[in-house]
């Protein structure tokens, strides 16, 4: 037997260089055994030995395997490393594997990354910082209890969201504080947490005000927030109460909505949309003309995310006007899709260019700044809450999704949002205007408008 040492449970770079050496030797799955620093050894496990791959020596995978495998070695199933190698071995005698949905291995090894990703987004969306004071300083301190090894992988996103602030993320297995560097410290209990702090009633008051009794479901709502995280969340003790008196709530506003038109959703809507004009959470807003927040009926069905606002879209302040909005209308008019019913946004709100002259050449966004721009996307998706969300372009479907995403793979099929409704991804228009033979051109514009009318069918 052969034995692959790991630092932790979702040491992916150590799995990666021992599986590539193990690989590259052709060392059967079965007589592998992955022994993780401090876990009980196994039965059959040999020395840990050094795992380098030979001078000279290569080892090719799909980008997606490296995606996959990222996400699906941080969940708790004990076979994730022996799985994953696996599918390396298979990989290396054909390279189209992961495209074979129906196979069982790629099948569980997807089942356990989307485990990973809905526990990364529950963590990013159930958490809850509260004040501690530290002598003449403040910490805010959260509590979680994730399902799976997440807490190192979600580090960067609450490193990101919240810079300025001096906070520490308590969980059973680690510990991360943040003071303008990021420590690790050992695990910690429920009761080292603070249970609450002054502005929570505050924060209760804002909610109950916000609650809209009207799209209560009941089924949908635990299904996205499981009662589990409840207790660590200071707004669920209102839930009960709320939606016991959701059935009156509803029939007052049916009422006010019937003697004034309008409710809250477009006041919190106009209010981001506002906020955003002032946003500085990465240097793009330094060169742009101004921030290009989305459009349409706060109430769409239909949501369209594309990359970044164009040279016109930064002057006009309106997404999706330039060439490519205009061929965008024109695939969407031919898919019988009206623009004016839905909602069209950008994963990125400011317009990256390179100065060339007098003109401004597109650049395409990096991760930093897709990730600094997140937090706009969400909060657009959290207060449409669209049934359906068309990704166009890889850089709306990484900001969606957090990982990057081949289009060629993943276009033209549903599936379901962590955090919910139906994705669906397919091309950014610029990508037609980029085409210079015509009848591949028309082609794929063809394959586009099939795209636009499938994304839209899904509504039905």
């Amino acid at each position: 037997m052969r034995t692959a040492h790991l630092s932790a449970a979702d040491d992916f770079d150590g799995w990666r260089q021992a599986a590539r050496a193990l690989a590259i030797e052709r060392v059967p799955p079965s007589e592998v055994v992955w022994q993780i620093e401090g876990a009980p050894a196994d039965l059959f496990a040999g020395e840990a030995q050094a795992h380098e791959v030979p001078a000279g020596a290569n080892l090719t995978v799909p980008r997606g395997f490296i995606d996959l495998g990222q996400n699906t070695i941080l969940h708790r199933d004990p076979e994730r490393f022996g799985l994953l190698y696996a599918l390396l071995l298979r990989l290396q005698d054909n390279n189209k594997l992961l495209e074979d949905r129906a196979d069982p291995q790629v099948r569980r090894a997807e089942e356990l990354a989307k485990a990973v990703r809905r526990d990364i987004h529950k963590m990013r969306a159930f958490l809850r910082f509260r004040e501690v004071a530290e002598g003449e300083k403040t910490r805010f301190v959260a509590w979680f209890e994730p399902e799976h090894h997440i807490v190192r992988a979600n580090a960067r996103f609450f490193v990101n969201r919240f810079a300025a602030l001096t906070w520490s993320i308590l969980t059973p297995e680690i510990s991360l504080h943040w003071d303008g560097a990021l420590r690790e410290g050992p695990g910690a209990e429920r009761g080292d947490a603070p249970q609450d702090d002054p502005v929570e009633a505050l924060w209760g008051s804002y909610y109950a005000s916000i609650f809209n009794p009207a799209r209560v479901k009941i089924g949908a709502m635990l299904k996205e927030m499981p009662k589990k995280y409840w207790k660590n969340m200071p707004e669920t003790a209102l839930v009960p109460q709320l939606i016991a008196g959701a059935q009156a709530r509803e029939a007052r506003m049916i009422e006010a909505a019937r003697a004034q038109p309008g409710d809250n959703l477009q006041a919190a809507w106009e209010a981001l949309r506002d906020e955003g004009k002032g946003c500085t959470r990465c240097l793009l807003y330094k060169p742009a003309t101004q921030m290009v927040f989305g459009e349409g009926p706060v109430d769409a069905p239909l949501m369209f995310v594309g990359e970044q606002p164009g040279d016109q879209e930064d002057l006009a302040g309106r997404p999706f006007v330039g060439l490519a909005g205009q061929l965008f209308d024109r695939a969407l008019a031919e898919a019988g899709v009206d623009r004016a019913r839905a909602y069209v946004t950008n994963a990125v709100k400011h317009f990256k260019f390179e100065p060339r002259g007098k003109r401004r050449i597109h650049a395409k966004p990096d991760t930093g700044e897709i990730e600094a721009c997140r937090w706009w996307i969400e909060q657009e998706r959290l207060l449409l809450r669209p049934k359906v969300t068309v990704m166009l372009g890889a850089t709306a479907a990484r900001s969606l999704l957090g990982r990057a995403v081949t289009i060629g793979r993943e276009r033209g099929r549903a599936f379901e949002l962590a955090e919910g409704g139906t994705g669906w991804i397919t091309v950014h228009p610029s990508f037609l205007l980029r085409i210079e033979d015509r009848a591949r051109a028309e082609e794929e514009y063809t394959r586009f408008v099939a795209d636009l009318r499938a994304a839209a069918g899904l509504l039905e």
